[in-house]
């Protein structure tokens, strides 16, 4: 059908509800309108559905997130993990619940028992829960960071990861085959819970969450004797840390915990924010006023879903706050486990770590220094919490502690995701040891840049959206590929990596391998000095994004080549 075919179909079919028909009827004078609602399926990509919120078959909306749920009961029945059943978690955004419930609705007309928390909890926690339960899959309704007029559905699998190759495809495909909205079942909630395949989970697996967070903490007894002077500020940015986060770090015994109250409670307008992302500088505002405030030492956030957390440390020279990147942070935390798990010996066998291809190269630097393997995965947490699962079953690795540049990581393997809540939990421990050691957060930064160097890295990303955007995007990717730039301003592309035609070329010898990762859209310049460009087009927001490495001998030096190296691939492309 055309675009116009299917708006019609659904203002006429009786299978869509009234009010779904008076929002169409609405925009009836708008070509434009209904052509971005209805000229494709909202696509279910590997992560899952997101979206704007709204009818239409390019939409978030019960009939999508139905139909998407009616696709991945079926992959499950022909799994054979019928009887094994789905937990369901859901964050704060509009129409989470209600989305929650019909996917719910949907498992159980299908046979699958659904496992559906009371209210709303971190994307981390969904994933600890179906490994508690043994389900076969898992689904969280949240659209993490992005402005509020999105939601998003992401897919798990039965080791708490989400869903990765071969079986996303499969999922992928099982999705597309549903194209006639009568396949889809559903059914009455109460005859669901009549029947035990509606069943509301809660307070049990909060304490098993938190218990399994605890034996990550290395040095309780510092958190002790610094619990009275150390201050703390946190804003759960109107989402699903503010409960877990509040709750770990009074159980661990931290006192002075401050919590922004005009972004305490949940508001699916986040109506203090432009974007509830802990990336953007502009969110921390109300955290910071009240930081001053209070003297905090550290300044912590998390994103709607707590799976991301940013950071700001007080800078006792300046007076002032710095603002960490994901990359910042991660290393903190990353140095100090592998630092104190290998003077308390309690570092496991063959230690591993893992980060993404687009994480900061002082990964590797301090991973070679503790004498941890070291892997890179693809961007996505999905395969670092894969890497977790492969361990386990070649008994080869024991995993110490994961990374993404854009703000998630985690420690330990009770979760296969970033989870925010453990972040802030490790985070704290290491400012607590910084307390005790007479220095800040910011200063422990700097030793670090001092001893394994000025490590920099920033992202930039061009939007375009709908039809046409798609088309650049694509044409930027080609050209890029086809001919891709010898030198970036004065750093030489030493090799260049396709992901998607998995070729690593070495530019000086023109030797080519494979890149030994799985296939995706994915371009990587491995340039001098220790620097480095990756682009690939974003699976979840219409953008192209550009990420940059460089290692410099100072803060001044290190700014100055990210700079220069920003504006040489603009002025490429």
């Amino acid at each position: 059908m055309s675009y116009r075919e299917e708006y019609d179909f659904w203002l006429k079919d009786a299978y869509f509800d009234e009010d779904t028909k008076e929002e169409l009827r609405g925009i009836a004078g708008n070509e434009k309108e209904i052509e971005d609602r209805f000229y494709k399926e909202l696509e279910f990509g590997t992560g899952g559905l997101r979206g704007v919120i709204g009818a239409g078959t390019n939409r978030m909306n019960i009939y999508t997130v139905r139909k998407a749920t009616q696709g991945l009961a079926n992959y499950i029945i022909s799994q054979g993990g019928k009887e094994k059943g789905v937990a369901i978690a859901y964050d704060s955004r509009r129409m989470s619940p209600e989305f929650a419930d019909v996917a719910a609705l949907c498992l159980a007309a299908n046979g699958i028992k659904a496992y559906v928390f009371d209210a709303l909890r971190p994307t981390p926690e969904l994933s600890f829960a179906l490994r508690k339960l043994h389900c076969i899959s898992g689904i969280v309704i949240t659209a993490s960071h992005n402005p509020p007029e999105y939601n998003g559905y992401k897919a798990y699998w039965e080791d708490g990861a989400q869903v990765a190759a071969p079986r996303d495809k499969e999922i992928i495909d099982e999705v597309k085959k549903v194209t006639d909205y009568g396949q889809v079942k559903t059914m009455d909630k109460e005859e669901a819970i009549a029947a035990g395949l509606y069943q509301v989970i809660g307070k049990e697996i909060d304490d098993a969450y938190m218990e399994e967070l605890k034996k990550q903490i290395i040095h309780p007894e510092i958190i002790k004797e610094v619990a009275d002077e150390i201050k703390i500020v946190y804003s759960p940015f109107h989402g699903t840390g503010n409960v877990p986060v509040r709750r770990i770090l009074s159980e661990l015994g931290f006192k002075n915990v401050y919590v922004v109250p005009e972004q305490e409670l949940p508001d699916p307008d986040f109506t203090t924010l432009e974007y509830p992302n802990p990336e953007d500088p502009k969110a921390f505002t109300l955290a910071l006023q009240l930081a001053k405030e209070k003297n905090a030492d550290i300044v912590l956030a998390t994103d709607p879903d707590a799976d991301r957390l940013g950071i700001y440390a007080l800078d006792t020279k300046t007076g002032e706050y710095i603002p960490f990147t994901g990359n910042m942070s991660g290393m903190l935390i990353a140095e100090y486990i592998l630092r104190e798990r290998t003077a308390t010996n309690t570092m496991p066998e063959n230690p591993a770590l893992v980060t993404t291809i687009v994480t900061t190269n002082m990964a590797g630097a301090i991973a070679r220094d503790y004498n941890v393997k070291f892997i890179e995965v693809l961007t996505g947490f999905k395969y670092i919490g894969e890497q977790i699962k492969l361990f386990e079953q070649n008994n080869s690795n024991n995993y110490v502690f994961g990374l993404e540049e854009s703000y998630g990581c985690l420690a330990g393997t009770h979760a296969r995701d970033k989870d925010a809540v453990v972040a802030v939990m490790c985070l704290c421990e290491m400012a607590a040891w910084c307390k005790k050691n007479g220095i800040t957060v910011w200063d422990q930064m700097i030793r670090l840049y001092e001893k394994y160097g000025y490590y920099k890295e920033t992202q930039y990303a061009i939007t375009l959206k709908g039809i046409d955007g798609s088309k650049q995007i694509a044409e930027m990717m080609d050209k890029l590929r086809n001919d891709p730039p010898k030198s970036f301003g004065e750093l030489t592309v030493r090799e260049f990596r396709d992901y998607d035609r998995n070729v690593t070329r070495d530019l000086t010898t023109g030797e080519e391998k494979p890149t030994g990762l799985p296939k995706s859209n994915v371009l990587y310049f491995d340039l001098t000095n220790d620097s480095w460009c990756c682009a690939r087009p974003s699976g979840t927001e219409p953008k192209i994004k550009f990420y940059m490495g460089v290692k410099g001998s100072s803060l001044e030096d290190a700014q100055d080549k990210v700079e220069k190296l920003t504006e040489a691939l603009k002025s490429y492309l």
